[in-house]
């Protein structure tokens, strides 16, 4: 069966919101709420403005997913897509999926004529999806991520 490469529609949420729920226990252990998942994939399906999914199927089933955001940059006078969210089902892994994502993001960004990079973050010890990265052309950076988030404030330590 042939993978396609498409972009969300509302019809994908509850994929989506499985997708994400999975993914944030499999990273990093964390149970999302659900609720505020739910209303976070359908605010970025109403406005595509703020990010684009895009989901890959195996027949009419949903098996993959990405999300991309855009970063400006001055320095290169053009878009960075990051690419986040991104989940393929446990049992259609090294089946091309994420492959299929990869390229048909990396086409829609050279196709745009805006974006001069793709990038994305992964979990430190992730290193089976390194070695995925590094096969699709990506290359590690030095950058060390900081962050602070106030909506994990009554959950860390």
């Amino acid at each position: 069966m042939e993978i396609c490469v498409r972009e969300a529609r509302r019809e994908d949420i509850a994929a989506i919101v499985r997708f994400n729920a999975l993914l944030a226990h499999e990273t990093e252990g964390r149970t999302l709420d659900e609720r505020v998942l739910r209303g976070g994939v359908e605010n970025a399906l109403a406005n595509p403005d703020l990010c684009r999914y895009f989901v890959a199927t195996l027949g009419d089933t949903v098996v993959g997913q990405c999300m991309v955001t855009h970063e400006w940059s001055d320095w290169r006078n053009g878009r960075i897509w990051w690419l986040q969210s991104v989940y393929v089902e446990e049992g259609s892994r090294e089946r091309g999926v994420f492959r299929a994502l990869f390229e048909h993001v990396e086409k829609a960004a050279r196709e745009g004529g805006e974006a001069v990079a793709l990038r994305l973050y992964v979990e430190r010890e992730n290193q089976r999806a390194m070695k995925v990265y590094e096969r699709m052309g990506m290359t590690k950076r030095g950058y060390a991520f900081y962050e602070k988030d106030w909506t994990l404030a009554d959950t860390e330590p």
